[in-house]
């Protein structure tokens, strides 16, 4: 069950962060997009699970996620939708690796599964660098919603600037610590500071950086660590 279950969160990582344009999230609304987005996810599933004979893992992905991404339509945006979110995809592909083992007896042996290893890294490192930028673009739009000076501090930077900086610290914390260097974090942190020197002297743009700069390194260390956490745990 765990295997599966491992390999089902990284099929949802790659289609809920790394397949799923901009125009696909704006777009979920109506169901024709919608029905796109959850059977790429179905695709998914059924690959990467690479049991061949098992129809009911990937049809159990689309109806659940159908069902969750279809609540979330009616409810109101923000971080908090967005984590409860995807919390409720976590427990759903919980539900649904329990059921396949369980109540429907499927036999599933991780060693027959091609590039596990691999499959689980990429897909942490779309969590971590994708991921973890939609929840923070969450927290900076509630951030600048109901304040216009500072929306115009942010206007002065190069446009998407931000997100990009964070995309790239988040990936180079991820590797970092794939690769056993987790000091270098330390010199990532120096060097951040030291760029955004000038900012700091400006009391609003300074906390809304520093909150933007604790969550990206946050999301991405935890990441990295579950990620890593789950290919240590491969028999």
């Amino acid at each position: 069950m765990k295997d599966l279950f491992i390999l089902l969160l990284a099929a949802h990582a790659y289609g809920d962060f790394l397949l799923q344009s901009d125009w696909m999230a704006r777009e979920k609304g109506r169901l024709p997009v919608l029905l796109l987005h959850v059977l790429i996810h179905g695709a998914l599933a059924y690959v990467l699970v690479q049991q061949w004979g098992w129809w009911q893992v990937p049809l159990g992905v689309v109806a659940l996620h159908l069902l969750i991404d279809g609540i979330k339509n009616r409810c109101p945006g923000g971080p908090t939708a967005f984590a409860v979110d995807q919390a409720a995809h976590v427990l759903s592909l919980a539900v649904i690796s329990w059921a396949a083992t369980h109540p429907l007896g499927l036999t599933f042996d991780v060693a027959g599964v091609w590039g596990f290893q691999w499959i689980v890294l990429g897909a942490g490192l779309s969590a971590a660098v994708l991921g973890a930028g939609h929840f923070i673009r969450e927290v900076a739009e509630r951030m600048t919603d109901s304040d216009e000076a500072l929306r115009e501090a942010l206007q002065n930077g190069v446009p998407g600037g931000g997100a990009q900086i964070g995309r790239l610290e988040r990936a180079l914390i991820f590797i970092l610590l794939g690769i056993g260097q987790p000091a270098g974090i330390g010199f990532l942190i120096a060097a951040k500071s030291i760029l955004r020197f000038e900012e700091a002297k400006r009391q609003k743009l300074a906390e809304y950086v520093l909150i933007g700069t604790l969550w990206s390194f946050s999301l991405a260390i935890v990441l990295a660590w579950l990620t890593l956490t789950a290919i240590d745990a491969l028999p």
